[in-house]
């Protein structure tokens, strides 16, 4: 008998289908790929690795609120058609706009010992749970 496998790519299908639909039409320029994020926790904070290809330390902004984490990343557009040199731009396909994410932590962070690393394209967040939130179990009489 053959084992069954759940196959998730529609899962994933329709979610990204309506999300890029609810976005505004650019014809100057394709959409962007989301943020993507690896989140990893143990029992004294939260790991999150966020690709942000191409964007400087400036550009990106980190807002923590007790257990939402939102990356934002703001890239300008240059807008030069002809350089010093007479050469100018056929075709550009990188991307400059706005890009964010959003996730809900299970536990407040304590966003005063937040530290956040960027390094080749990565942004690295050391979120440390804030003590004395964990749950606990009610007791039903």
């Amino acid at each position: 008998m053959s084992a069954l496998t759940r196959y998730e790519a529609i899962d994933d299908f329709f979610p990204e289908f309506f999300r890029r639909l609810a976005r505004p039409m650019d014809l100057e320029a394709s959409l962007p790929a989301d943020i993507r994020l690896d989140v990893n926790e143990n029992d004294k904070e939260y790991l999150i690795s966020a690709e942000v290809p191409g964007a400087k330390k400036d550009d990106i902004r980190v807002e923590i609120d007790g257990n939402l984490v939102t990356i934002s990343t703001q890239m300008r557009k240059d807008v030069e058609n002809k350089s010093a040199d007479g050469t100018r731009t056929l075709m550009r396909e990188t991307w400059r706009g706005q890009s964010s994410r959003t996730i809900s932590l299970a536990q407040d962070v304590d966003d005063k010992a937040t530290v956040a690393k960027l390094e080749d394209g990565v942004l690295r967040l050391t979120l440390p749970k804030r003590a004395g939130t964990a749950s606990r179990q009610i007791q039903i009489q």
